[in-house]
């Protein structure tokens, strides 16, 4: 199904020149995973306070479009020159999650309408990412499958904030909106359930 995981290899490519910078600048790949998740924050506190200035809003396509850089440099720094552990692939997951809860959260301040379903929202992308999690514990490997997954969830919201930003109101539609991700990542975990059960 259509991700933008599937650019990954694409961009990955381009980063080249920036991961081999911070190698020789002695930066390891739990710094940069540690960095994305202060990012998070950052983009967090700063779309949490965009009603005071509408230019907040774009925190969240230039700190997501940074934030998945980061995301691709630590796991392209830890596996091209030896660099994988424990506690990265922990800071990474458990990161990756927090992180998300973090810039998610002020949805509910900017469309209160859409309470319910951003909560649902929420709790199915922290789901979303431990049935991606589970074809590793059986085993096999992380499943990234399926829409709306991280990086699909990143670019929605970076649209939302561009949107929002030149002055759009979704208000009347975003019951529409969210409850279409709902379904999306829906569809995302069974299919990442079920792979994992059938490679296990």
């Amino acid at each position: 199904m259509i991700s933008v995981y599937k650019l990954k290899p694409w961009f990955q490519q381009l980063l080249t020149p920036v991961l081999l910078f911070l190698h020789r600048n002695n930066v390891s790949a739990n710094q940069i995973t540690v960095s994305s998740v202060l990012l998070s924050v950052i983009i967090g506190v700063l779309f949490w306070n965009a009603d005071v200035s509408k230019w907040f809003f774009l925190s969240l396509p230039v700190g997501l479009l940074l934030r998945m850089a980061l995301n691709a440099l630590d796991g392209m720094m830890a596996r091209k020159f030896n660099q994988t552990s424990r506690l990265g692939e922990i800071l990474n997951e458990v990161g990756d999650i927090v992180s998300d809860v973090i810039i998610f959260f002020p949805l509910l301040k900017f469309q209160p309408e859409s309470l319910y379903l951003i909560i649902v929202f929420i709790i199915l992308s922290i789901i979303n990412e431990f049935a991606g999690l589970i074809g590793k514990a059986l085993g096999k490997e992380r499943r990234y499958d399926g829409p709306m997954g991280k990086s699909d969830r990143a670019l929605v919201l970076g649209i939302y904030g561009l949107a929002v930003f030149f002055g759009a109101d979704i208000s009347g539609i975003s019951k529409y909106i969210f409850g279409t991700i709902i379904l999306l990542l829906a569809i995302s975990t069974y299919i990442r359930l079920k792979k994992s059960l059938n490679e296990a």
